[in-house]
């Protein structure tokens, strides 16, 4: 299933949820936010969040620095 990643097209290769695209991604435990369709999904609600073809996610990293 192909779903829409920070306006790029990635395909989501094992499962339906956002859990599993983060898992896909590597994403790291914490400082991760993501949005669906300019909605934030809280991280406890991942793995209860069934993604359809063509949904559009943004994920924000959080950075540190000055």
């Amino acid at each position: 299933m192909t779903v829409i990643v920070n306006n790029k097209e990635t395909d989501l290769t094992q499962g339906n949820t956002i859990a599993d695209l983060a898992k896909q991604l590597e994403l790291p435990e914490k400082g991760v936010a993501i949005a669906l369709h300019n909605r934030m999904i809280p991280r406890e609600k991942w793995a209860d969040q069934t993604l359809q073809p063509n949904d559009s996610l943004v994920i924000i990293k959080a950075a540190c620095g000055g």
